[in-house]
């Protein structure tokens, strides 16, 4: 069978209707070579301080990526066969026939983001012009393999080559931040920062909490199993994670609840989430006391609060007992943001010095719930569409449920979430394509006037997201009545 070509459509994503798709590329050519600024996602640090070779493509593109074998494990394929380690280490499989199993399967993903993802980077990044399929899984993985063990395809090098302006990691209260020290000494011109996630030491249900508590009590020098002691280590994590450049912190509790206990109240269930006794209900009214907890040193300190909930976390209990956390088994759940951020807000909602970014998997709830709450409150901004609708229709939904109510400016351009380096581009390529044809359409219906739509679009690519995650404050102070002034 003859191989089918592989080629970028420049029109891609843009409006089918000719006059619309005109303001569309116009808007598009003005944000397209615009500096990727990243500011949450989940690539590794080293990658960046000790700047080694990339192993193979099954290493780099496959075995992490849960988008792609969450669908492959649908239709019957172990994840053995994609080289994806289980706890009881990692597989044999060899790495070539991994790909080639992934290669004979990739039918699967027609019409997808991680089609279009992995299609930007196979012609963008590696210069293929055939399509992937079991005929041509060898050719690919040859190309790639020997790209990566080439300079131009070290961390380094590709960072700049994408237009990276800034990268922000995520790392746990636990983590050691060598990696982020390194980078800062090696005086190569790369951002790449922080971000703190404290949830290891919040969520009493995670494997590993107990042991995680003990790290956080040595690591700052505190008696993290008393209260004063425990909020205290949490302070003095977060200035460590802002001297390593963090701008932000991000939650990720299965729900958006919040809660404004007594000090009383809160040191008596803190005590029983670390005696080991608290039940479910305790366990999740500790997390949402740790919200109101965050907010208040995030007055303190400056750092932006980011909240992602509703996912239920392992929810195949086969694989997750086989494979460990993360195995692409996490489902979306209906979300409450109303009465869960309350008392929340009760405490801090109309402080122009805290900022919030709030997330969700539960579309119902942006024009019902997070629109107006995101319109009303100057603390609440809406992150962009998000993991499961990190798509071309989870994106033009997003905009046209918040947009009437909440506005462009009360939304923070664009993130990728990824842990997939090499996607950057695309995802951000992906979003810019969207929000343009978004706004050229507000054009052709006489809604936005031109030059408004070409503002917009500039601020949605780029100028949101560093005012959101005050990326450029470096005194928190002078600057902290500014937050909603995009």
């Amino acid at each position: 069978m003859a191989h089918q070509p592989l080629t970028l459509n420049p029109d891609r994503l843009l409006p089918a209707d000719p006059a619309t798709r005109a303001i569309a590329r116009d808007l598009y050519k003005s944000v397209r070579d615009l500096p990727i600024i990243s500011p949450h996602g989940h690539t590794d640090p080293s990658w960046f301080s000790l700047n080694a070779p990339f192993g193979d493509p099954t290493e780099l593109l496959l075995a992490p990526d849960h988008y792609l074998y969450r669908m492959l494990y649908s239709q019957g394929v172990t994840l053995e066969a994609l080289g994806v380690s289980s706890r009881a280490g990692g597989p044999d499989t060899d790495p070539r026939e991994a790909w080639r199993t992934f290669a004979g399967h990739f039918h699967l993903f027609r019409g997808t983001p991680s089609a279009m993802w992995l299609n930007h980077v196979f012609v963008d990044v590696f210069g293929l012009d055939v399509r992937l399929s079991a005929q041509t899984a060898d050719h690919y993985y040859d190309v790639i393999d020997n790209a990566l063990k080439t300079p131009a395809f070290r961390p380094r090098a590709l960072f700049d080559r994408f237009g990276i302006e800034l990268l922000a990691t995520t790392e746990s209260p636990v983590d050691a931040l060598d990696h982020h020290h390194a980078i800062a000494a090696s005086g190569w011109g790369g951002r790449v920062i922080t971000t703190y996630r404290p949830d290891a030491v919040i969520a009493a249900e995670f494997d590993g909490f107990a042991d995680a508590l003990e790290a956080f009590g040595e690591i700052t020098n505190e008696d993290v199993f008393s209260w004063r002691g425990y909020l205290e280590a949490h302070r003095v994590r977060r200035g460590e994670f802002q001297a390593a450049g963090a701008t932000a912190t991000d939650h990720g509790h299965p729900t958006a609840a919040t809660a404004d206990l007594s000090k009383a109240g809160a040191e008596a269930l803190f005590a029983k989430v670390v005696r080991g006794e608290a039940d479910a209900a305790e366990a999740e009214l500790f997390r949402a006391q740790m919200l109101t907890e965050m907010a208040r040193m995030s007055l303190d300190d400056g750092l932006v609060m980011q909240i992602h909930p509703g996912s239920f976390r392992n929810h195949n209990a086969g694989l997750h007992a086989s494979h460990g956390r993360d195995r692409g088994a996490d489902i979306p759940t209906r979300t409450d943001y109303v009465r869960a951020l309350k008392p929340l807000l009760d405490r801090f909602g109309n402080d122009p010095r805290l900022a919030i970014i709030v997330f969700t998997l539960d579309e119902s709830a942006y024009a019902r719930e997070l629109a107006p709450l995101a319109g009303h409150y100057p603390v609440l901004r809406l992150g962009p569409a998000w993991w499961f609708h990190d798509s071309p229709e989870g994106m033009r939904r997003f905009r046209e449920q918040t947009t009437e109510t909440a506005g462009f400016y009360n939304t923070v351009g664009f993130n990728d979430d990824t842990r997939a380096f090499l996607s950057i581009p695309a995802r951000h390529d992906v979003s810019r394509r969207v929000d343009c044809s978004f706004l050229a359409r507000l054009v052709a219906e006489h809604r936005l006037d031109l030059d408004e739509a070409a503002e917009l679009a500039q601020d949605l690519a780029y100028n949101l997201a560093k005012s959101a995650y005050r990326l450029d404050e470096p005194d928190y102070g002078d600057t902290r009545n500014s937050l909603k002034s995009a």
